[in-house]
């Protein structure tokens, strides 16, 4: 089973059903629990939830409340929701319910605002530690003043909008709210063909049966990202994908990119690949082409809107592209999970799917018109945060590249470390921090010991916690500034130092960070006169990078269960500091 949720394909509701029915729990990678609670009946819903997220290797656990119950359960602090302690909570409301209350409303201009405040109470009612999922609501398709409707602002068109305006703008300022834009999927199939008024009647479901799917796509998608399962790179082929023709037969004037013809189409798909690199999508080229060739378009071309300092690793050459992919997976260092490989030719899609299956490779249409389209149907740009550290990435990998490219001029990794002139920050979690410790939380799944993934509430509590030392480790060298790369929490003891979550960016590896971390840690217990500083490795599908982590410093095995997780520890005395080629710019506990 390919381990990927992107894709519009295969979302039919009965072999979706059939798919959960014969889930293998033991084979899947991780376990996340979502409670759902909805204004609709959700049992139809629940084995398409656990279908799709085990498409990417998560078993779903799911706590199924009651129909209708959402206050029930969240308000209760002794209701099975809470005795279930899940990870995400996803608000389901309905638009059915909504106009009932609507209709009963006897303050329409109010009303609103009053729907807004009812979730964010929700909301504030929930552990710090459960990221929501909230659902905002479809617009009705009965208009009572025809297009006049959005002008009275007591209509119910015109309620409905500020409904979910102000949702939005409550989950804009709450760090552990996500939306789940019910009213967009539905408004892509056309709003009177998603709802079905006889099935809610007979069975209170949102929508027709053959479109739950998407609701369901639409919740796991989020839950994915959330937990750091998403698209991080675009492989860009070039000819026929970026441009019409071919750059070295027709040259730069032949190929066509402009305003006419199938060349506007062309700019267009530019002009979205640019929007997702300016959010943080890494863009590569990975093209069979002469280097030059590949390269004259980005240099000269009047309506190339993508220039060679938006593409973080450009790759032209002739060998095959699956080579070239596992070339570009090795310079970013992240999952081959992690690409989608985009290219106008069958033949070069099915070879990437052959020989890298985990590489996300979906379907083009024969017109460049219809590409943007497609690439949205596939549902690849889910996220659940955005900050300016996204804003930065692709610069940052592309700066890598060259830092790469200086390791050519040197022997041996010690002199080339030293080129660097790398400066390292340790200090504690701060307030501004938070967004991106989530983040990276989120998102680091191969330097990971211990994979334990917080919530902003629950980062934000940590700095509050005096038995524990939240610590954030940032890094620039003469390149640039790397920014925040790793977390590191320490919960203490008189008797001991606990390592009780350590993650790091892979794009910092043998750097010489870990090293520098590891000397601090062991200078803090000396210091604080603990006994024995000890961790946890526990084991993921991802994460066997650091497997010997503790061993390689000198720690001892403490014990090591059956499914791979083990426990470490080292006195003070007996460690032996590493030597480190960076300059402690600030270290504050």
């Amino acid at each position: 089973m390919s381990k990927t949720p992107h894709g519009g394909t295969g979302l039919d509701y009965f072999a979706l059903v059939e798919e959960a029915r014969r889930l293998p729990g033991a084979a899947l990678d991780r376990t996340v629990r979502l409670a759902v609670v909805a204004e609709f009946s959700t049992p139809h819903l629940l084995p398409l939830l656990r279908a799709l997220a085990a498409r990417a290797g998560v078993l779903l656990e799911i706590y199924q409340a009651d129909y209708d119950s959402i206050e029930a359960e969240i308000l209760d602090a002794s209701s099975g929701l809470h005795a279930f302690a899940p990870r995400y909570v996803a608000i389901l409301p309905a638009a059915e319910k909504l106009k009932v209350k609507f209709y009963r409303s006897e303050d329409r201009l109010g009303f609103a605002a009053q729907m807004v405040a009812r979730f964010t109470w929700l909301w504030a009612a929930m552990n710090s530690g459960v990221t929501i999922i909230q659902g905002n609501f479809v617009q009705p398709s009965e208009r009572a003043f025809g297009h006049f409707e959005l002008k009275v602002p007591e209509s119910m068109g015109a309620v409905v909008a500020a409904v979910n305006a102000g949702l939005a703008a409550a989950a804009r300022a709450a760090n552990n709210v996500l939306l789940c834009d019910v009213d967009h999927i539905a408004a892509e199939i056309g709003r009177a063909s998603w709802a079905d008024e006889a099935l809610w009647s007979l069975a209170k479901l949102p929508c027709r049966l053959d479109h739950l799917p998407l609701l369901a796509q639409a919740v796991v998608g989020i839950v994915l990202a959330a937990e750091g399962r998403m698209i991080k790179c675009l492989a860009l082929d070039l000819d026929n994908t970026l441009w019409g023709g071919v750059i070295g037969d027709d040259g730069l004037a032949g190929i066509a990119l402009g305003e006419f013809d199938e060349g506007e189409a062309f700019v267009a798909f530019q002009h979205f690949l640019k929007d997702l690199k300016n959010r943080g999508i890494i863009l590569a080229v990975v093209s069979k082409n002469d280097m030059a060739n590949a390269r004259l378009p980005f240099q000269k071309h009047p309506h190339m809107v993508l220039r060679e300092d938006d593409v973080a690793v450009f790759i032209a050459n002739w060998d095959n592209k699956a080579d070239n992919l596992r070339r570009l997976q090795a310079t970013l260092n992240i999952g081959f999970d992690a690409i989608a490989f985009i290219d106008d030719n069958p033949f070069e899609r099915d070879l990437v799917r052959q020989f890298l299956p985990d590489v996300v490779v979906p379907e083009l249409p024969e017109d460049p018109a219809l590409y943007i389209r497609a690439l949205n149907a596939a549902h690849l740009f889910e996220t659940a945060s955005y900050s300016q550290a996204d804003r930065e990435r692709p610069k940052q990998y592309r700066v890598e590249a060259q830092r790469e490219l200086a390791k050519v001029a040197f022997t041996n990794i010690e002199d080339y470390l030293a080129s660097l002139g790398m400066k390292i920050a340790v200090e504690r979690f701060t307030p501004f921090q938070v967004p991106r410790i989530v983040q990276l939380m989120q998102r680091s799944n191969q330097f990971n010991l211990t994979t334990q993934r917080l919530g902003a509430g629950a980062v934000a509590a940590l700095m509050h916690d005096a038995k524990c030392l939240p610590l954030t480790v940032t890094l620039s060298d003469k390149f640039g500034d790397y920014g925040l790369i790793s977390v590191v929490i320490l919960r203490l003891s008189e008797a001991e130092i606990e390592i009780e979550s350590y993650l790091m960016s892979c794009r910092v590896l043998k750097r010489g960070v870990e090293d520098f971390v590891m000397n601090e840690i062991f200078t803090l217990a000396a210091a604080r006169g603990a006994k024995r500083v000890v961790g946890r490795y526990l084991k993921t599908a991802k994460n066997a990078m650091v497997e010997n982590f503790y061993q390689n410093f000198g720690f001892q095995k403490d014990y090591e269960w059956s499914n791979g997780d083990s426990t470490w520890s080292l006195a003070p005395a007996a460690y032996a500091p590493r030597p480190v080629f960076m300059a402690d710019s600030r270290v504050t506990f």
